[in-house]
Protein backbone atom coordinates (compact mmCIF):
# COMPACT_ATOMS: atom_id res chain seq x y z
CA UNK A 1 0.00 0.00 0.00
CA UNK A 2 1.07 3.53 -0.59
CA UNK A 3 2.32 5.81 2.40
CA UNK A 4 0.50 9.45 1.93
CA UNK A 5 3.37 11.02 -0.11
CA UNK A 6 3.84 14.13 2.37
CA UNK A 7 4.25 11.85 5.40
CA UNK A 8 6.69 10.09 3.46
CA UNK A 9 8.46 13.48 2.59
CA UNK A 10 8.33 14.69 6.09
CA UNK A 11 9.74 11.28 7.62
CA UNK A 12 12.53 11.09 5.38
CA UNK A 13 13.63 14.85 6.22
CA UNK A 14 13.01 14.27 9.84
CA UNK A 15 14.92 11.40 9.64
CA UNK A 16 17.64 13.37 7.40
CA UNK A 17 17.45 16.08 10.21
CA UNK A 18 18.27 13.58 13.52
CA UNK A 19 20.87 11.87 12.14
CA UNK A 20 24.59 13.93 12.07
CA UNK A 21 25.54 13.75 7.95
CA UNK A 22 29.51 13.59 9.64
CA UNK A 23 27.84 9.45 10.52
CA UNK A 24 28.33 6.38 8.74
CA UNK A 25 25.23 5.84 6.16
CA UNK A 26 25.26 2.46 7.51
CA UNK A 27 21.41 0.96 7.63
CA UNK A 28 20.40 3.90 5.22
CA UNK A 29 20.67 4.72 1.67
CA UNK A 30 20.54 8.88 1.11
CA UNK A 31 19.25 10.49 -1.88
CA UNK A 32 19.77 14.03 -3.02
CA UNK A 33 16.89 15.17 -4.36
CA UNK A 34 18.34 18.74 -6.05
CA UNK A 35 15.03 20.91 -8.03
CA UNK A 36 13.77 23.79 -8.37
CA UNK A 37 11.69 23.89 -5.69
CA UNK A 38 11.37 28.12 -6.27
CA UNK A 39 11.51 30.24 -9.81
CA UNK A 40 10.35 29.97 -13.07
CA UNK A 41 10.28 25.97 -13.22
CA UNK A 42 8.88 25.79 -9.62
CA UNK A 43 5.60 23.81 -10.90
CA UNK A 44 7.72 21.56 -13.09
CA UNK A 45 9.93 20.91 -9.92
CA UNK A 46 7.07 20.37 -7.76
CA UNK A 47 5.49 17.75 -9.75
CA UNK A 48 8.68 16.16 -10.11
CA UNK A 49 9.32 15.55 -6.22
CA UNK A 50 5.81 14.24 -5.94
CA UNK A 51 6.26 11.76 -8.40
CA UNK A 52 9.37 10.47 -7.10
CA UNK A 53 8.31 9.99 -3.59
CA UNK A 54 5.28 8.37 -4.84
CA UNK A 55 7.05 5.97 -7.12
CA UNK A 56 9.75 5.40 -4.11
CA UNK A 57 6.81 4.54 -1.53
CA UNK A 58 5.52 2.21 -4.53
CA UNK A 59 8.74 0.92 -5.74
CA UNK A 60 9.52 -0.38 -1.64
CA UNK A 61 5.70 -1.67 -1.03
CA UNK A 62 5.20 1.35 1.53
CA UNK A 63 8.63 0.28 3.50
CA UNK A 64 10.98 3.16 1.81
CA UNK A 65 13.45 0.19 2.36
CA UNK A 66 16.15 -1.86 0.41
CA UNK A 67 17.75 -4.93 1.28
CA UNK A 68 17.42 -3.78 4.71
CA UNK A 69 18.35 -0.15 4.41
CA UNK A 70 16.29 3.19 4.79
CA UNK A 71 16.60 5.26 2.00
CA UNK A 72 16.61 8.90 3.42
CA UNK A 73 16.08 11.20 0.74
CA UNK A 74 17.10 14.84 1.54
CA UNK A 75 15.74 18.21 -0.75
CA UNK A 76 17.62 20.82 -1.91
CA UNK A 77 16.63 24.00 -3.92
CA UNK A 78 18.89 25.08 -6.44
CA UNK A 79 16.21 28.11 -7.13
CA UNK A 80 16.71 27.15 -11.32
CA UNK A 81 20.56 28.54 -11.04
CA UNK A 82 23.42 26.72 -12.08
CA UNK A 83 25.76 28.64 -9.93
CA UNK A 84 23.72 27.45 -6.92
CA UNK A 85 23.05 23.67 -8.13
CA UNK A 86 26.39 22.94 -8.80
CA UNK A 87 27.42 24.46 -4.85
CA UNK A 88 24.21 22.16 -3.68
CA UNK A 89 25.49 19.00 -5.35
CA UNK A 90 28.90 19.41 -3.94
CA UNK A 91 27.53 20.06 -0.40
CA UNK A 92 25.02 16.86 -0.98
CA UNK A 93 28.34 14.36 -1.84
CA UNK A 94 30.93 15.78 0.58
CA UNK A 95 28.92 16.94 3.74
CA UNK A 96 25.77 15.28 3.22
CA UNK A 97 27.22 11.89 2.50
CA UNK A 98 24.45 10.70 0.06
CA UNK A 99 24.88 7.86 -1.99
CA UNK A 100 23.51 9.40 -5.19
CA UNK A 101 21.47 12.44 -6.45
CA UNK A 102 18.42 13.43 -8.35
CA UNK A 103 17.81 16.24 -10.42
CA UNK A 104 17.72 19.12 -11.62
CA UNK A 105 14.68 20.46 -13.30
CA UNK A 106 16.42 23.09 -15.69
CA UNK A 107 19.23 22.22 -18.78
CA UNK A 108 21.35 25.22 -17.56
CA UNK A 109 21.89 23.61 -13.83
CA UNK A 110 22.12 20.46 -14.78
CA UNK A 111 25.46 20.97 -17.15
CA UNK A 112 26.61 23.22 -14.10
CA UNK A 113 26.63 19.93 -12.16
CA UNK A 114 27.90 17.43 -14.29
CA UNK A 115 31.49 17.63 -14.27
CA UNK A 116 30.63 17.57 -9.95
CA UNK A 117 29.45 14.21 -10.14
CA UNK A 118 32.44 13.04 -12.01
CA UNK A 119 34.51 15.38 -9.42
CA UNK A 120 32.91 13.04 -6.52
CA UNK A 121 32.52 9.91 -8.88
CA UNK A 122 28.97 9.51 -7.50
CA UNK A 123 26.05 9.29 -9.45
CA UNK A 124 23.79 11.93 -10.55
CA UNK A 125 20.42 10.54 -11.97
CA UNK A 126 19.65 13.60 -14.01
CA UNK A 127 15.43 13.90 -14.10
CA UNK A 128 13.81 15.91 -15.91
CA UNK A 129 16.45 18.37 -17.82
CA UNK A 130 16.09 17.82 -21.38
CA UNK A 131 19.37 19.06 -23.15
CA UNK A 132 21.14 16.60 -25.17
CA UNK A 133 24.70 17.46 -24.26
CA UNK A 134 24.20 16.56 -20.69
CA UNK A 135 23.91 12.77 -22.19
CA UNK A 136 26.05 14.20 -25.06
CA UNK A 137 29.39 16.26 -25.29
CA UNK A 138 29.27 16.83 -21.51
CA UNK A 139 28.36 13.46 -20.67
CA UNK A 140 30.41 11.42 -18.49
CA UNK A 141 29.93 8.27 -17.30
CA UNK A 142 28.74 9.30 -13.49
CA UNK A 143 25.34 10.55 -15.85
CA UNK A 144 22.43 8.66 -16.10
CA UNK A 145 19.01 10.57 -17.45
CA UNK A 146 15.64 9.04 -16.77
CA UNK A 147 14.38 12.03 -18.62
CA UNK A 148 14.12 12.25 -22.22
CA UNK A 149 16.26 14.32 -24.16
CA UNK A 150 15.88 16.87 -26.87
CA UNK A 151 16.50 14.19 -29.69
CA UNK A 152 14.53 11.86 -28.42
CA UNK A 153 11.39 14.94 -28.68
CA UNK A 154 12.64 15.70 -32.18
CA UNK A 155 12.30 12.63 -33.29
CA UNK A 156 9.18 11.88 -32.24
CA UNK A 157 7.57 15.58 -33.33
CA UNK A 158 9.14 14.78 -36.63
CA UNK A 159 7.36 11.51 -36.89
CA UNK A 160 4.31 13.38 -36.61
CA UNK A 161 4.96 16.81 -38.13
CA UNK A 162 8.10 15.85 -41.07
CA UNK A 163 5.98 16.08 -44.17
CA UNK A 164 6.84 17.50 -47.29
CA UNK A 165 5.30 21.00 -48.16
CA UNK A 166 5.18 21.85 -44.49
CA UNK A 167 7.08 25.01 -43.82
CA UNK A 168 7.90 25.36 -39.95
CA UNK A 169 9.02 28.14 -37.71
CA UNK A 170 10.45 27.44 -34.54
CA UNK A 171 9.84 29.12 -30.97
CA UNK A 172 12.09 28.09 -28.21
CA UNK A 173 13.74 29.38 -24.72
CA UNK A 174 16.69 31.12 -25.15
CA UNK A 175 18.69 28.67 -23.08
CA UNK A 176 20.48 25.07 -23.41
CA UNK A 177 16.96 23.12 -23.49
CA UNK A 178 15.43 25.19 -25.96
CA UNK A 179 18.20 25.27 -28.25
CA UNK A 180 19.35 22.13 -28.18
CA UNK A 181 15.90 21.16 -28.57
CA UNK A 182 15.85 23.30 -32.16
CA UNK A 183 19.35 22.39 -33.03
CA UNK A 184 17.87 18.38 -32.53
CA UNK A 185 14.54 19.55 -34.19
CA UNK A 186 16.61 20.83 -37.55
CA UNK A 187 18.62 17.62 -37.51
CA UNK A 188 15.49 14.94 -37.83
CA UNK A 189 13.06 16.91 -39.80
CA UNK A 190 14.16 15.56 -43.02
CA UNK A 191 11.42 16.90 -45.30
CA UNK A 192 9.79 19.97 -44.30
CA UNK A 193 11.52 23.09 -44.21
CA UNK A 194 12.14 25.15 -41.19
CA UNK A 195 12.62 28.76 -42.12
CA UNK A 196 13.01 30.56 -38.61
CA UNK A 197 14.22 30.37 -35.25
CA UNK A 198 13.23 32.44 -32.44
CA UNK A 199 14.71 32.42 -28.93
CA UNK A 200 12.98 34.36 -26.21
CA UNK A 201 14.20 34.16 -22.46
CA UNK A 202 12.67 32.01 -19.52
CA UNK A 203 10.02 34.16 -17.73
CA UNK A 204 9.13 36.30 -21.20
CA UNK A 205 5.92 38.14 -20.72
CA UNK A 206 5.56 39.70 -23.95
CA UNK A 207 5.33 37.16 -26.43
CA UNK A 208 4.35 39.77 -29.26
CA UNK A 209 7.53 40.87 -30.85
CA UNK A 210 8.81 37.35 -31.35
CA UNK A 211 5.49 36.28 -32.27
CA UNK A 212 5.34 39.02 -35.02
CA UNK A 213 8.75 38.23 -36.24
CA UNK A 214 7.57 34.91 -36.28
CA UNK A 215 4.31 36.08 -38.56
CA UNK A 216 6.53 37.71 -41.04
CA UNK A 217 8.67 35.19 -41.78
CA UNK A 218 5.70 32.15 -42.32
CA UNK A 219 2.55 34.39 -43.80
CA UNK A 220 3.95 34.52 -47.61
CA UNK A 221 5.16 30.44 -47.29
CA UNK A 222 3.55 28.94 -49.65
CA UNK A 223 2.45 24.93 -48.11
CA UNK A 224 1.40 24.32 -44.76
CA UNK A 225 2.71 26.53 -42.02
CA UNK A 226 3.61 25.84 -38.91
CA UNK A 227 4.68 27.24 -35.86
CA UNK A 228 6.36 24.45 -33.56
CA UNK A 229 6.75 25.54 -29.97
CA UNK A 230 9.54 23.45 -27.44
CA UNK A 231 8.72 26.01 -24.13
CA UNK A 232 9.99 25.25 -20.63
CA UNK A 233 8.94 27.82 -17.46
CA UNK A 234 6.12 30.15 -16.93
CA UNK A 235 4.50 32.11 -18.55
CA UNK A 236 3.86 30.28 -21.54
CA UNK A 237 3.45 31.62 -25.30
CA UNK A 238 -0.03 29.37 -25.74
CA UNK A 239 -2.25 31.98 -24.80
CA UNK A 240 -0.60 34.63 -26.89
CA UNK A 241 -0.86 32.21 -29.75
CA UNK A 242 -4.56 31.86 -29.43
CA UNK A 243 -5.33 35.49 -28.84
CA UNK A 244 -3.64 36.34 -32.03
CA UNK A 245 -5.53 34.28 -33.88
CA UNK A 246 -2.61 33.14 -36.37
CA UNK A 247 -4.48 30.48 -38.12
CA UNK A 248 -7.94 32.68 -39.13
CA UNK A 249 -5.93 35.41 -39.78
CA UNK A 250 -2.45 33.84 -41.55
CA UNK A 251 -3.14 30.60 -41.93
CA UNK A 252 -0.16 29.23 -39.41
CA UNK A 253 -1.66 26.13 -37.18
CA UNK A 254 0.25 25.27 -33.74
CA UNK A 255 2.97 22.11 -33.69
CA UNK A 256 3.65 21.49 -29.90
CA UNK A 257 4.79 18.99 -27.92
CA UNK A 258 2.96 17.98 -24.76
CA UNK A 259 3.13 20.27 -21.76
CA UNK A 260 2.02 20.02 -17.95
CA UNK A 261 -1.93 20.53 -17.51
CA UNK A 262 -2.15 24.21 -17.35
CA UNK A 263 0.07 25.25 -19.92
CA UNK A 264 -2.30 22.73 -22.19
CA UNK A 265 -5.53 24.65 -21.45
CA UNK A 266 -5.07 27.19 -24.49
CA UNK A 267 -5.19 23.62 -26.37
CA UNK A 268 -8.76 23.86 -26.28
CA UNK A 269 -8.82 26.53 -29.18
CA UNK A 270 -6.71 23.94 -31.50
CA UNK A 271 -8.54 20.94 -31.76
CA UNK A 272 -7.34 18.58 -34.24
CA UNK A 273 -3.74 19.94 -33.67
CA UNK A 274 -0.99 17.02 -33.61
CA UNK A 275 2.04 16.57 -32.29
CA UNK A 276 4.44 14.24 -29.70
CA UNK A 277 4.63 13.67 -26.13
CA UNK A 278 6.58 12.49 -23.64
CA UNK A 279 3.49 11.71 -20.96
CA UNK A 280 -0.12 12.31 -20.27
CA UNK A 281 -1.82 10.01 -17.81
CA UNK A 282 -4.80 8.80 -20.13
CA UNK A 283 -2.54 7.11 -22.52
CA UNK A 284 -0.12 4.81 -21.32
CA UNK A 285 -1.93 1.02 -19.86
CA UNK A 286 0.56 -0.52 -17.52
CA UNK A 287 -0.18 -1.58 -14.03
CA UNK A 288 2.79 1.45 -12.96
CA UNK A 289 0.68 4.08 -14.56
CA UNK A 290 -2.77 2.44 -13.32
CA UNK A 291 -1.28 2.59 -9.47
CA UNK A 292 0.10 6.29 -10.32
CA UNK A 293 -2.51 7.51 -11.50
CA UNK A 294 -5.35 6.07 -8.93
CA UNK A 295 -2.44 7.14 -6.20
CA UNK A 296 -2.71 10.49 -7.42
CA UNK A 297 -6.24 11.24 -7.59
CA UNK A 298 -6.28 9.54 -3.96
CA UNK A 299 -4.40 12.02 -2.65
CA UNK A 300 -4.65 15.13 -4.82
CA UNK A 301 -8.18 14.43 -6.23
CA UNK A 302 -6.12 15.39 -9.76
CA UNK A 303 -4.87 13.39 -12.05
CA UNK A 304 -0.47 12.91 -12.22
CA UNK A 305 1.08 15.35 -14.85
CA UNK A 306 3.87 15.25 -17.14
CA UNK A 307 6.84 15.67 -14.73
CA UNK A 308 5.00 13.60 -11.94
CA UNK A 309 5.69 10.16 -14.45
CA UNK A 310 9.08 11.82 -14.71
CA UNK A 311 9.86 11.58 -10.66
CA UNK A 312 8.53 8.29 -10.51
CA UNK A 313 10.42 6.62 -13.13
CA UNK A 314 13.56 8.02 -11.52
CA UNK A 315 12.98 6.18 -8.50
CA UNK A 316 11.84 3.54 -10.43
CA UNK A 317 15.02 3.20 -11.65
CA UNK A 318 16.84 3.52 -8.55
CA UNK A 319 15.02 1.32 -6.82
CA UNK A 320 15.35 -1.44 -9.45
CA UNK A 321 19.30 -0.77 -9.62
CA UNK A 322 19.56 -0.84 -5.18
CA UNK A 323 17.23 -4.51 -5.61
CA UNK A 324 19.78 -6.05 -7.91
CA UNK A 325 22.95 -5.07 -5.72
CA UNK A 326 20.88 -6.03 -2.48
CA UNK A 327 21.45 -2.68 -1.50
CA UNK A 328 25.22 -2.04 -1.98
CA UNK A 329 25.26 1.28 -3.25
CA UNK A 330 28.87 1.66 -4.37
CA UNK A 331 29.19 3.51 -7.67
CA UNK A 332 31.19 1.40 -9.52
CA UNK A 333 28.64 -1.44 -8.72
CA UNK A 334 25.83 0.55 -9.72
CA UNK A 335 27.26 1.83 -12.84
CA UNK A 336 27.66 -1.60 -14.38
CA UNK A 337 24.23 -2.41 -12.55
CA UNK A 338 22.49 0.41 -14.26
CA UNK A 339 24.40 -0.02 -17.79
CA UNK A 340 21.91 -1.88 -20.04
CA UNK A 341 19.27 -2.05 -16.99
CA UNK A 342 15.56 -2.25 -18.18
CA UNK A 343 13.29 -0.86 -15.57
CA UNK A 344 9.41 -0.51 -15.43
CA UNK A 345 7.72 2.83 -15.46
CA UNK A 346 4.33 4.81 -15.63
CA UNK A 347 5.83 5.05 -19.56
CA UNK A 348 6.19 1.21 -19.77
CA UNK A 349 9.85 -0.08 -20.04
CA UNK A 350 12.85 2.20 -20.23
CA UNK A 351 16.44 0.86 -20.87
CA UNK A 352 19.51 2.92 -19.65
CA UNK A 353 21.86 2.35 -22.82
CA UNK A 354 25.14 1.70 -22.26
CA UNK A 355 27.21 3.83 -24.14
CA UNK A 356 25.78 7.60 -22.94
CA UNK A 357 23.37 6.33 -20.07
CA UNK A 358 20.12 7.76 -21.70
CA UNK A 359 16.79 5.96 -21.05
CA UNK A 360 15.42 4.71 -24.07
CA UNK A 361 11.65 5.09 -24.16
CA UNK A 362 8.05 5.28 -25.72
CA UNK A 363 6.83 9.03 -27.04
CA UNK A 364 3.21 9.42 -28.16
CA UNK A 365 1.70 10.81 -31.01
CA UNK A 366 -1.19 13.14 -30.32
CA UNK A 367 -3.91 14.66 -31.74
CA UNK A 368 -5.91 16.79 -29.51
CA UNK A 369 -9.44 16.46 -28.78
CA UNK A 370 -11.57 19.12 -26.68
CA UNK A 371 -13.68 17.14 -23.53
CA UNK A 372 -15.88 18.98 -21.46
CA UNK A 373 -14.77 17.15 -18.80
CA UNK A 374 -11.71 18.54 -18.65
CA UNK A 375 -9.92 21.98 -18.67
CA UNK A 376 -7.09 21.50 -20.88
CA UNK A 377 -7.20 20.01 -24.36
CA UNK A 378 -6.97 16.37 -24.25
CA UNK A 379 -3.97 14.89 -26.38
CA UNK A 380 -5.94 11.95 -27.45
CA UNK A 381 -3.15 8.97 -28.64
CA UNK A 382 -2.66 8.32 -32.59
CA UNK A 383 0.18 5.98 -32.00
CA UNK A 384 2.78 4.85 -29.43
CA UNK A 385 6.10 5.41 -30.93
CA UNK A 386 8.50 2.83 -29.91
CA UNK A 387 12.20 2.93 -28.56
CA UNK A 388 13.06 1.04 -31.54
CA UNK A 389 11.76 3.60 -34.01
CA UNK A 390 13.35 6.43 -32.44
CA UNK A 391 16.96 6.39 -33.77
CA UNK A 392 18.80 8.84 -31.54
CA UNK A 393 21.79 9.35 -31.97
CA UNK A 394 24.65 8.53 -29.36
CA UNK A 395 26.39 11.95 -28.86
CA UNK A 396 28.92 11.59 -26.08
CA UNK A 397 32.98 11.54 -26.68
CA UNK A 398 33.36 8.04 -26.75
Amino acid sequence: MFQTTRCVAVMALACTASMGFAQSNKGEIRIAHIYSKTGPLEAYAKQTQTGLMMGLNYATNGTMMVAGKKIVVIEKDDQGKPDIGKSLLATAYADDKVDLAIGPTASPVALAMLPVAQEYQKILLVEPAVADSITGDKWNKYIFRTGRNSSQDAAANAAALDQPGNVIAMLANDNAFGRDGVKAAKEFTKKAKIVHEEYLPVGTTDFTAGLLRIVDKLKDQPGKKYISVGWSGAPTPFPKIAEMELEKRYGIKLATGGNILPAMVAYKNVPGREGALYYYFGIPKNPVNEAMVAQHYKEFKAPPDFFTAGGFSAAMAVVTALKKTNGDTKTDTLIKTMEGMSFETPKGTMTFRKEDHQAMQSMYHFKIKVDPAFAWGVPELVREIKPSELDIPIRNKK
